[in-house]
């Protein structure tokens, strides 16, 4: 009887500590979410005074929406172009930063300092050096004898522009990660290596990759929801164009709830953001889960 006591007091005091980050969780995830979810079957437009209930129309209208699959096709061009770019070099920054050289701590804030610019400033910093004619870009081609490009007018152009920006952003953000799960990994198990005879390649292949997978894991999740959640770049850059070539999901809602007001379509298209990434989440945990060595 007095051990089950003591149990219950524990688990109380746990539920306790809890509970105020449990309250923030369901005022300010879950009770949005469902709120979202509610308002995606209604019509909540400029034309309706009062919101009233439409069934699935706002989905209906939604898959028959040219925009739209032109928006999500961007977001995955740009997951695509973004993620493995990014975690592949955050890996090797890791790699370069984490060895015992000179310079060492200059060499991670360098890597590091374009994570703590806020995404404004980086807009209006790139914003400068693809600007035709006078920004920094068009002087180094003029270097090399190109010809001037408008890389944010140019619909082929402007997302590659987008995808090397983000990647420049977000690269030193990952690298923390890497950094932090290499110095995790036990020296010992150099050392066996280096005894053995095992070149670098070897070592990194058979050691140091599958011990980082979980960083790895961790590190793609975070990736891919922030290619769908980046959109301050758009605001001071293109506004999502040339003809909605750089628009991306989130800002595109954004538009339809707050230029359009139309707030029922938005909330159908914020329930297909979240579903979407919610189905890759969960596919990259479950799926990259049976490759990951924890010890």
């Amino acid at each position: 009887m007095g051990e089950l006591r003591a149990k219950w007091k524990v688990n109380m005091y746990a539920w306790l500590l809890l509970l105020p980050s449990l309250i923030f969780l369901l005022l300010f995830t879950f009770y949005p979410v469902i709120q979202t979810f509610i308002l995606s079957f209604h019509q909540a437009d400029l034309g309706s005074p009062e919101p009233f209930f439409n069934g699935i129309d706002n989905y209906k209208q939604m898959v028959e929406d040219e925009v739209f699959w032109k928006v999500l096709t961007n977001n995955i061009w740009f997951a695509i172009g973004t993620v493995p770019t990014s975690v592949a070099l955050a890996l090797a920054m890791a790699l370069f930063a984490n060895k015992a050289i000179r310079g060492k701590s200059f060499i991670r804030t360098a890597y590091f300092y374009p994570t703590v610019v806020p995404m404004i400033a980086v807009a209006n910093i790139w914003l400068f050096i693809y600007t035709p004619e006078y920004g920094a870009l068009s002087h180094v081609m003029e270097w090399f004898g190109k010809g001037d490009m408008n890389w944010l007018g140019d619909q082929k152009n402007v997302m590659w522009a987008m995808i090397f920006m983000v990647i420049w952003k977000e690269a030193g953000y990952f690298m923390i990660f890497y950094l932090a799960g290499l110095q995790n990994i036990s020296q010992e198990l150099y050392e066996s290596a280096s005894m053995e005879g095992a070149s670098s390649w070897t070592v990194f292949r058979r050691i140091t990759f599958p011990l980082l997978m979980p960083t790895t894991m961790f590190v793609s999740i975070i990736a891919f929801t922030n290619s769908f959640k980046l959109v301050d770049h758009l605001v001071i850059m293109t506004k999502g164009g040339p003809d909605n070539a750089s628009n991306l999901l989130l800002y595109y809602i954004y538009e339809t709830a707050f230029s359009f007001w139309d707030q029922g379509m938005a909330s159908a298209l914020t329930i297909v953001m979240v579903v979407l990434l919610l189905l890759v989440a969960a596919f990259q945990f479950f799926g990259m889960d049976k490759k990951i060595h924890y010890n």
